[in-house]
């Protein structure tokens, strides 16, 4: 959408719904969205934002009273939206797009062996004998940091501590060496020093293996170490993107404003931590105007009334807000936006010196 090199994976005016107890919910509002090769790409936003719904879709993963009545997912040349079947979906599912989630234990058979639960995937997916397979996943173990692996080999899940288990995760959905890992929330579940070695592990895969990455969190520290690009949601929607210096420095919708200010290293001493009001809305019933709107005390009456398009606000930023409209009102970011610009490192809960 806003690049001029031909995207590996493009989501064109998606649409999902979901049947709830004789009612129906919109979990994502017409989102479009561009992936490219071997980049980072973090979406973030409060949880019912619809993340991970939004990459569910990718892999066909959608529980079963859910439906996608609009829009497009291209993949290789192909709208993923005219598969059908669990059958079909193997040659994209876990081969292609592969997912690691954020607790293992729901990934991993507590009754299978950690080996075999490797090897089983590469057997799979790449047709390669036992002793062919068993060689690739003790390789895979040791990329991931397994120490004794030949003992480990024979482990079980329980065996593992959560940081280990996390690894294997991500060994296993590298068995089928993807083109694309979306990790969700990938480090929730883990203490802050186990969640930097995953966070170190995972991008120092990807310059070994080359895949793409899409990173699904609500944590912007996480965002600022890791990604490329950001993609901001709220209620069903993209609301902003851009680059990640482009969201930290220089955020133009309101909903990031709030996010920015909800973080814990920009909070003051003698301030309360800040908390962005209100809800989000039901996404039962249809949204008039901006869903942000009122939780905006920056919101026009316009908000409240027709719903804003993407302004662009370079070749590589964009924001679904009116306040960017050239008949809009100038507005004054909150302070905690501006005391980002002034630290002058996106770093923020890492402490690193250098940025992307």
């Amino acid at each position: 959408m806003s690049e001029e090199k031909t995207p590996i994976l493009k989501v064109r005016d998606l649409v999902v719904k979901f049947r709830v107890r004789n009612r129906e919910l919109t979990a994502i509002r017409s989102v479009s969205l561009d992936l490219f090769d071997g980049e980072t790409l973090a979406i973030v936003g409060e949880s019912g934002s619809g993340k991970t719904v939004l990459t569910k879709t990718f892999t066909g993963m959608l529980e079963s009273n859910g439906r996608i009545p609009a829009g497009s997912i291209e993949f290789e040349g192909r709208n993923l939206l005219t598969i059908k079947t669990d059958k079909d979906w193997e040659a994209i599912r876990g081969a292609k797009i592969a997912t690691v989630f954020q607790d293992p234990m729901t990934s991993l058979n507590p009754l299978k062996k950690i080996g075999a639960q490797i090897t089983e995937v590469i057997e799979k997916h790449q047709k390669l004998p036992a002793e062919e397979a068993k060689r690739i996943a003790l390789q895979l173990m040791e990329k991931v940091g397994i120490k004794d692996v030949a003992k480990r080999f024979y482990d079980y899940p329980f065996q593992y501590s959560g940081g280990m288990r996390q690894r294997i995760v991500i060994a296993i959905a590298l068995a089928c060496k993807p083109r694309i890992l979306i990790c969700d929330e990938p480090t929730t579940a883990l203490d802050v020093t186990i969640q930097a070695q995953i966070l170190d592990l995972i991008r120092s895969l990807q310059k070994d293996y080359g895949f793409t990455t899409i990173y699904i969190t609500h944590d912007l520290g996480v965002v600022a170490n890791v990604a490329d690009r950001v993609a901001v949601m709220y209620a069903g929607q993209i609301v902003e993107y851009g680059s990640v210096r482009e969201i930290f420095y220089d955020p133009r919708h309101p909903y990031t404003w709030a996010l920015l200010s909800s973080l814990p290293t920009l909070a003051r001493k003698d301030e309360a931590l800040f908390a962005i009001p209100g809800t989000p809305p039901t996404l039962f019933n249809e949204i008039v105007g901006d869903a942000f709107a009122p939780r905006n005390h920056y919101a026009l009456n316009i908000d409240f009334q027709e719903e804003p398009p993407f302004f662009q606000i370079s070749p590589t930023h964009f924001a679904k807000t009116w306040l960017l409209d050239p008949q809009a009102p100038a507005a004054d970011p909150p302070e905690a936006v501006k005391l980002m610009r002034k630290k002058g490192n996106i770093y923020v809960e890492s402490g690193a010196e250098d940025s992307k």
